[in-house]
């Protein structure tokens, strides 16, 4: 009778196999702490001759360390230094934009660059600018359904 246990080594390195390569198409350092922990606990009991539950038992507890520990820890260090992405109006501050019809009392129309066109005026501290179609202004503020804008010239010396 051929006794499968000592086979088990193959079933651990086709199973940290498979972890690797989830954990490629996932990149959340779930699957690799699983993958390690199977490495470690499970071939590496199954090499010093241990039962097949106790190379599971070694497997888990492995795993769930490397999980609660280690896992965090690189997460944490990969977002250090990242800003958040920025989204909805919070992403229109600081765009690039064209008057597309010239201001009239600090109000008019610019086209952003994500090609969107917005009701415009300009930010108080440039009331007495006069834009004219075509000039190109920046996004300073998001009001409402308004873009509050500044003249180019003026957004990129301060």
């Amino acid at each position: 009778m051929v006794d499968l246990t000592q086979y088990l080594w193959i079933v651990w390195l086709v199973f940290v196999i498979v972890c690797v390569i989830i954990e490629v198409l996932t990149l959340e350092f779930t699957f690799l702490m699983i993958a390690a922990g199977s490495l470690l606990g499970g071939l590496g009991s199954n090499l010093l001759g241990a039962e097949w539950w106790v190379q599971i038992l070694a497997a888990a507890i492995i795993a769930g360390l490397l999980l609660f520990t280690i896992r965090p820890l690189l997460l944490k260090t990969l977002d250090r230094g990242r800003e958040p992405a920025r989204t909805n109006v919070d992403a229109l501050v600081g765009m690039a934009a064209r008057v597309t019809t010239a201001f009239v009392d600090g109000a008019g129309y610019v086209k952003l660059a994500n090609g969107e066109t917005w009701t415009a005026r300009l930010d108080v501290e440039d009331d007495a600018a006069v834009l004219a179609e075509g000039d190109r202004t920046i996004v300073v503020r998001i009001e409402g359904a308004t873009a509050v804008v500044a003249p180019r010239e003026r957004s990129e010396t301060a």
